[in-house]
């Protein structure tokens, strides 16, 4: 009962105390009335308090206790010019009589407008005293009160442009994938268009701008490189007559866009859709230099036709093409009906025997024979383009017209014709859009898996050329690759590759266990049963005399050969994947003399290098090389050349497109790897094993290491003696 009586007395004086305070601030507020209010204080303290009507003052509650009893409206008086006006401030009330009683209750009246002032009065309070004495005459112009709310950036886009910019930031903000399935490609989109305030770029108050012209162009001629044009639709514009409409064909020619540059510059399919034994480097556009590129070129249609290949032979395929599609200028040439035209070369006994026909002429201009066109011989040169021509045909071939070559001549598979020159465009869309190397003068080797050429070139010119034997077809066909040739090896050793020795050797030493000893291999087993086969440097290895080296997960490589006979077929695919060079000693030199020029190599020094042990002659820039499949392509004469799908490459290609799986054929497709695992293997007896089971306790270097070289180990601790390494020769 006292404490009860006690907390009462105590709450009696604190209401006396509340009481004594507001009389005497409801005093000096009514004397206030009557004086002139010239101190900026007085003024900054009128205008932070809201004065709500008298009729709805409730009674005091403890909240107002608190409220009043900070006593910081005197002290913030004192600064009116501390803090600047705040953007948030709330827009002041209508102004009414000042009445004694509005200040203890300004946090009820505020309310009903601020639902934060019921729960938080103590922090919007002192914020509108903040700007009321920043401001003096705040409580005097009302129409200051819009300030209050946030500032809008000016826009840069035309008020014509306008409702289809916020249609586009619509679309663009929801970030769904109706215009653009990839990742990187939206991305470019909302950097692009968020940085220019969404407006349309190939639009200007609904009519096409130039760029939009010439990049529907282009789309519109994509045919023309090999492409299908129904892959990059074109919106109709014209039809776009809302904001929605226009905004959405924006988008859509966008990503026609978007199509065209990624399929003209890396193909319409991936080239692991067509074998395991393909690897070139990728080479992706980049969405967002698209569309700068585009959109800020003077000519938006040749900024879109510079994603396709700049290769020479790619652009001379293209002309080509157009020919074929009867796009091309010049009369048919139709070859005659006659005997047969036989040439018959010099012989020991006989004279070359050369004959003379009226429509040789038009043989020469058919076959791309320039010079001497008007010879009516049917001589050497002619006798040899008609047997080319048999076989890119697929005919037998003897060199000699018949009525079967005259026919095949006069009425070519056009059809098939376009389909081949179309694939192969599209595999020059996978090769590396710079060959060669600048600091070497753009120098690279380029191979031609079907027309068995290979090529040094260097500042666009070729420079040497030689014949080459390549892999059979099937499993041992030569991979397409591109790689860098880092040095030549002279006198190589042949480290026989596991699929020839288990598939090969192993199973003749079953047959006779003296086979390898007589072609002069020798064989090492390890502790663990896997063996090695290897062929010691000498002139009857099977690498010849010297081995080029681009290091590869095939494992292929290029290499001199004792076997010179075969360079004098038309057909030289005789290999298990590595490639035979006819004149290897001379490729050396002009290889040296690219990566060294200060050297000045000659056939004649490479040759002095002949004999028992390796020799490696290391580029300080290594050369590209490029191995391709070129069945068609337009030689020094402009005639266009058809060889033989030798590995079907092209049949598989041309299956797929017609097939139509749309953008599909760009993803990667995942083949198995190329195993060079070393089982154990029982050796029958007889058989000369060279290090007599003394070998490594496991299967040794891989076959990788034993080709290329081992990795460097690293350095030993300093103090202490490197433990011995076994050196391996290759």
């Amino acid at each position: 009962m006292r404490d009860c009586l006690n907390h009462r007395a105590g709450f009696d004086r604190v209401l006396m105390t509340v009481a004594a305070t507001f009389l005497t601030v409801s005093a000096s507020s009514a004397l206030a009335q009557d004086q002139a209010r010239s101190s900026a204080a007085e003024l900054a303290i009128e205008a932070a308090i809201p004065r709500p009507e008298p009729a709805n003052v409730p009674p005091p509650t403890a909240s107002d206790i608190k409220l009043d009893t900070t006593a910081t409206v005197q002290d913030s008086a004192k600064e009116p010019a501390k803090e600047p006006v705040k953007a948030e401030a709330a827009p002041a009330p209508d102004k009414v009589e000042t009445k004694p009683s509005d200040v203890a209750t300004t946090p009820a009246a505020e309310a009903p407008k601020n639902e934060t002032a019921k729960t938080e009065p103590a922090k919007s309070e002192p914020a509108k005293a903040d700007t009321a004495t920043a401001t003096p005459a705040a409580s005097a112009a009302p129409a200051a009160a819009p300030a209050a709310e946030p500032v809008k950036a000016a826009s840069n886009v035309p008020a014509a442009d306008q409702p289809v910019a916020d249609k586009l930031k619509d679309i663009i903000g929801a970030k769904t994938s109706r215009h653009f399935d990839r990742k990187n490609e939206r991305a470019a989109i909302e950097k692009f268009y968020g940085a220019r305030d969404f407006a349309p770029v190939w639009t200007q108050a609904g009519s096409l701008t130039a760029a939009a012209k010439g990049v529907i162009a282009r789309l519109k001629d994509a045919a023309s490189d090999g492409l299908n044009p129904a892959d990059y639709p074109v919106p109709d514009f014209a039809a776009a007559t809302t904001p929605d409409a226009l905004a959405d064909a924006e988008l859509k020619l966008t990503a026609s866009m978007f199509d065209y540059a990624r399929q003209a510059q890396s193909g319409r399919m991936h080239w692991s859709q067509v074998s395991g034994d393909i690897l070139y480097p990728e080479h992706p556009v980049d969405s967002s230099e698209v569309l700068a590129k585009v959109t800020t070129a003077a000519d938006a249609s040749a900024a879109l036709d510079s994603y396709n290949p700049p290769q020479k032979l790619y652009k001379e395929l293209k002309a080509k093409l157009a020919e074929l599609r009867g796009q091309g200028s010049g009369p048919v040439i139709e070859i005659g009906d006659g005997p047969a035209l036989k040439y018959t070369p010099a012989g020991k006994k006989q004279a070359e025997i050369v004959v003379e026909d009226p429509r040789v002429p038009q043989l020469r201009a058919k076959l791309g024979l320039p010079e001497n066109a008007g010879d009516t011989r049917y001589d050497a040169t002619v006798a040899e383009a008609v047997r080319k021509f048999q076989n890119s045909a697929e005919m037998k071939v003897t060199g000699i017209l018949d009525d079967k070559t005259v026919k095949a001549i006069n009425t070519p598979k056009r059809d098939k014709q376009i389909d081949v020159v179309l694939v192969n465009m599209e595999r020059w869309r996978w090769l590396p859009r710079d060959l060669g190397v600048p600091s070497l003068g753009d120098a690279y080797v380029i191979l031609n898996i079907p027309d068995y050429t290979l090529k040094v070139m260097q500042r666009g010119q070729q420079v040497w050329t030689t014949r080459v034997v390549t892999g059979k077809p099937g499993t041992h066909a030569t991979p397409l690759l591109t790689e860098t040739m880092k040095y030549i090896t002279v006198n190589p050793t042949w480290n026989v590759p596991p699929s020839i020795v288990y598939n090969e050797y192993l199973p003749a030493l079953q047959q006779d266990p003296t086979v390898l000893q007589r072609m002069g291999l020798k064989l090492e087993q390890n502790r663990d049963g896997s063996v090695h086969i290897s062929q010691p440097p000498g002139e009857a290895n099977a690498l010849g005399r010297i081995r080029f080296n681009f290091p590869n997960k095939f494992l292929v490589y290029q290499h001199d050969t004792p076997d010179k006979n075969l360079f004098a077929r038309d057909d030289r695919a005789f290999s298990h994947g590595c490639m035979r060079v006819q004149n290897p000693d001379q490729y050396a030199s002009v290889l040296l003399n690219i990566a060294m020029p200060n050297e000045k190599y000659t056939p004649e020094r490479v040759r002095s290098m002949y004999g028992k042990s390796e020799i490696d002659l290391k580029f300080p820039t290594p050369i590209p090389v490029n191995i391709t499949y070129q069945t068609a392509f337009v030689d020094d004469g402009g005639k266009l050349q058809i060889r033989k799908d030798v590995y079907g490459r092209d049949a598989t290609m041309i299956n797929i497109l017609k097939n139509g799986r749309g953008k599909d054929l760009e993803n990667v497709v995942a083949h198995s790897q190329p195993s060079y695992s070393r089982p154990a293997t029982t050796l029958p007896s007889g058989v000369a094993i060279a290090n007599n089971g003394g070998g490594f306790g496991s299967s040794g270097p891989n076959f990788f290491e034993r080709l290329f070289g081992a990795p460097t180990p690293p350095p030993a601790p300093v103090g202490r003696r490197p433990q011995q390494q076994r050196v391996f020769t290759r």
